[in-house]
Order: C-alpha cells, then structure tokens, then sequence
C-alpha cells in the first residue's frame, strides 16, 4: 500500500509551458482526501518553489536535491545540510581556473555574476507557476561578496556550454560532494531559454532526494515499499531505485527509464504523473 508519493516538479508535474495539467491536479487531490502524503522532491531551493507547494497543498518538501527537509503542513525543517567554507572555495577556484560560469543558492538567494544558465532559467520561472519568493542577486565578485556577507550557501551549480565531465572528475578526486552532471542538449535542451548547456549540481557528500526521502520515510515511520517516487532527471534515479515503486514519465532521460519500475506512456504534457497515480493506487 503507497502512503507517501514524492514527486519531482520540471518535468515530471510541470512542463515547458509551466502548466499543472487538470489531470495532475486531480490526482494530487485525490491523494490528499485519501491521507496519502505528496512530497515535493526537487533540486530546486525551498524558497523558490514555497508557494506552488502551497498551491499543491503538498505535506513534505525535499529541496536542493536532497538538502533540506520541511514539513509543509506546520513550516517545520526536518533537515538541513550545508557546503562548508572550505568546499564552496574549492569550487570557486576551479570554476575560475576553467573560466568557468558559477552561481550559488542561500535559503531565500540566488547569487550570481551573470544570469546565463540554469540562473537564468530560474529567473524567467520565477514569476510563473512558481510565485518565487527568490531573491536573484547579480554581484560583480562572489568571492568579495562571500567574504562581506559570509552567507550559509546550500547549493553550487557551474556552468558551460561545453563538456563538464573533466571538471566533475577533478571534483570527485579532490572533495567530497555530490555532484550531477546534467547535459541540457539535443531533445533535452532548455527550451525555457534557449540554450543547449551542461551544468553540475554541486551539493554536500551524501546528499541526494533518495538519501533525503528515506529520512523523511523514517521521521513518517514508512517503510520503502510504502513509497512510490516520479521522476525524469538523472537526479531522480536513486530515489526511483531505492523506493517501493520507481515510476519515469514518458519524456524521461533513457538512464532513468533504465532504473523505472515503470515508465509511463504519457509525457508530463499528457499527465505522465497521473497516469503513474492511478496505477498504482486505488481510490
């Protein structure tokens, strides 16, 4: 029996037009009146998605891929994990070296020299579907800036218009993080600004939505096998593996399809996260 449902947002609820399909939205009402618990399960920062989780009435949000928890229902956080000053400069230095685009995520800031990749795509988003309660600060020096505001920064994300997978692997030989390469090209590309891109995701070790989810299942005393979790993005492959039933929508990248308990024959566009519901749980 599916108690707890976690969804991931672009892509899986919400597509490129950022419209929440009727169908969609019946679902996740339908699991409300059935006390099934919708989680929000996104690599976006909890300030910037507040207010279309409102919108959804969902119970839990798991944000920055797997960094911070929160009890939707009372404003409670659950957990939070942070980048130690040591990680964030490591980064930084790397992403200069290599001429590189960065920007980082506080609590309720996007900080950024230039709005150029996933900054800039989360700047268009902000007054959406989303409502973005995010501050999007455009600094002439991070580094300076870090240094004057000393800021707790949960997320780094580097950017390029070329291949990463050199500085991912310096990244992984040097520090420990969790870091997801994500190639934004061909049938993925981000439609949303117009640009084909790679970006890392750049998060403390062990942190991820799967490794988010199976504490959250532990604080709500559910089992794995109790869990139903939806997903498109490589950042969603752990929890579709790790969780009772795995389901992919139909415009999924084929590494996730590969890890699907299921993959839907509908896309986001056509209720993909509805059709994965009704599947499984009875109503």
């Amino acid at each position: 029996m599916i108690r707890l449902v976690a969804s991931d947002i672009d892509g899986t609820i919400v597509g490129e037009d950022n419209i929440v399909t009727s169908q969609n939205l019946k679902a996740i009402d339908d699991m409300k009146q059935s006390n099934i618990n919708f989680t929000i399960c996104t690599g976006k920062p909890y300030a910037m998605v507040k207010r279309f989780c409102q919108d959804l009435q969902a119970s839990y949000g798991i944000f920055g891929n797997g960094n911070q928890i929160v009890d939707l229902k009372t404003g409670k956080e659950i957990f939070k994990k942070t980048l130690s000053q040591e990680e964030v400069q490591f980064c930084i230095n790397l992403a200069k070296k290599q001429k590189l685009h960065i920007h980082f995520y506080t609590e309720d800031e996007l900080v950024t020299p230039k709005l150029l990749y996933m900054d800039l795509r989360n700047f268009r988003l902000k007054d959406t579907l989303f409502h973005s309660d995010l501050n999007f600060k455009v600094v002439s020096d991070i580094e300076e800036y870090i240094k004057k505001q000393n800021p707790t920064i949960l997320k780094l994300v580097i950017s390029s218009p070329f291949s990463l997978e050199k500085v991912e692997k310096e990244l992984n030989e040097k520090m420990n993080l969790t870091i997801y390469r994500i190639q934004k090209a061909k049938q993925y590309k981000d439609k949303i600004i117009d640009k084909e891109y790679e970006y890392l995701d750049i998060t403390p070790s062990k942190t991820n939505k799967s490794e988010a989810l199976t504490i959250l299942s532990k604080y709500l005393n559910l089992s794995s096998s109790e869990v139903m979790a939806i997903g498109d993005n490589l950042n969603d492959m752990e929890m579709l593996q790790n969780s009772g039933i795995g389901v992919a929508v139909a415009n999924a990248y084929d590494a996730v399809k590969q890890v699907a308990t299921y993959t839907t024959t509908n896309t986001v566009d056509e209720s993909g996260f509805a059709e994965a519901v009704y599947k499984y749980i009875s109503f």
